[in-house]
């Protein structure tokens, strides 16, 4: 049997980077992915886009991850966003940059990146072997010396790096297995949970507003009676609550608040462009030029038809009330409602929707340095195993790949001293 100089368990975006970068550097490299096909997570990111990076300066970039950021200052410091700008390029993929930083391949195809990274894998020497599951890493006082497969053959490394990503999307094989590795190593690790993941509300209507799409509004946050945060942007109704860019970014800072049953309002601003006032002459200009009409078909020129029945339930206004009938308090419900449209949050959707998990492979127990265990020697971590998560916007997918490279780096270098 052949031995390696490192063996990577899980061919995700961390796995394919550590392994073609690790072999890159002179070090033989088994890579185990346990699915048909490497990187199927991958392939369905940014919707099927990927959202490779963000451009942003990296002081704002470690904003937008979790309490961890911190810790990855030194592997963005070795491979940052232009590195991974250049990475692609080198493959033959150019990249266009959009709206807040975000990067993707202009081809606007997730599979590009895949094929691209596979390929370069191969072509660094890296046997790839698929529908093959590691079952326990090999450890003798305290150095790992390789993994066990399920069929129970045995394989030596100098090194092993875990990059078996999470628990989200758990159909591409994200099943948590490398927090089982990692715990029986003696890794302490951070609960796990969804986030960046489509919220449930209390309110029954959401059902009657499936399949709408706001754009341009803003959601304020509150907690206990406390405002805690606002997003502006795109949001969308599901059968049972909310999803879409905002309301994914904010499930990330309040997933916790919910799991502790703490009382969570989204309080949607449908006209966050007004202020009070403004948006009071507003509504009077529209009730001076359409005097005759019907309060109901008023109501259509502030919002998405689809709302439109939504409103005329809850503003105690009957629909059929001619406009120029409105009075001053009523134009006042008029306009905190469009200000103020609330719902009351009581839950989350599970990892099957969720594009990140939170939690994982307690990163004081890892050198931030080289990405190493500090108490498995020879053992390294990357990805999304880890306890690091962060918004929507290229964020994740710069952890995996830089992650990966450090580990990847790393490991070979280990070998040649």
């Amino acid at each position: 049997m052949k031995n390696y100089n490192i063996i990577i368990i899980g061919g995700g975006a961390s796995g394919l980077m550590a392994a073609g970068i690790a072999a890159q550097n002179g070090a033989s490299v088994l890579l185990f992915e346990k699915m048909k096909h490497p990187a199927r997570k991958l392939r369905i990111s940014g919707k099927g886009r990927c959202n490779l990076t963000n451009t942003t300066r990296m002081s704002d970039f470690i904003r937008h991850i979790g309490k961890n950021g911190r810790f990855l200052r030194p592997a963005f410091s070795f491979f940052f966003s232009k590195e991974l700008i250049d990475f692609f390029e080198k493959l033959g993929i150019k990249t266009v940059e959009e709206r807040g930083g975000r990067v993707f391949p202009i081809s606007q195809d997730a599979k590009q990146i895949v094929d691209a990274m596979h390929k370069w894998v191969l072509d660094m020497g890296v046997d790839l072997i698929c529908e093959s599951e590691v079952k326990h890493l090999t450890i003798e006082n305290t150095i790992v010396k390789g993994v066990q497969l399920t069929n129970k053959k045995l394989f030596s490394a100098n090194s092993v790096i875990i990059s078996t990503g999470g628990l989200s999307y758990p159909l591409t094989g994200s099943t948590g297995d490398g927090y089982r590795f990692a715990k029986e190593a003696g890794h302490n690790i951070i609960p796990t949970r969804p986030m960046l993941v489509p919220i449930i509300t209390k309110n029954v209507i959401v059902k009657r507003l499936e399949g709408l799409n706001l754009k341009n509004i803003t959601i304020n946050v509150w907690v206990d009676g406390k405002k805690c945060a606002e997003e502006f942007g795109e949001m969308g109704f599901t059968n049972n609550g909310m999803s879409g860019p905002i309301v994914l970014s904010l499930s990330r800072q309040f997933i916790d608040d919910i799991r502790q049953n703490k009382k969570v309002i989204f309080s949607i601003d449908l006209k966050p462009a007004l202020d009070e006032q403004k948006l009071d002459n507003r509504i009077l200009r529209d009730i001076n030029e359409n005097g005759k009409m019907l309060f109901s078909s008023l109501a259509k020129l502030w919002m998405p038809g689809q709302l439109v029945p939504i409103f005329l339930d809850l503003i105690n206004i009957p629909f059929n009330k001619i406009v120029n009938q409105i009075n001053a308090e009523e134009r006042k419900g008029i306009r905190l409602w469009l200000k103020d449209f609330r719902f009351e949050i009581t839950g989350h959707r599970t990892f099957d929707e969720a594009i990140i998990t939170a939690g994982g492979v307690d990163v004081n127990e890892i050198n931030p340095l080289t990405m190493e265990s500090k108490i498995i020697k020879n053992l390294y971590f990357a990805g999304e195993v880890l306890d690091l998560d962060a918004d929507t916007g290229g964020y994740n997918l710069q952890i995996a790949f830089s992650t990966g490279w450090v580990a990847g780096k790393s490991a070979a270098l280990n070998i040649k001293q």
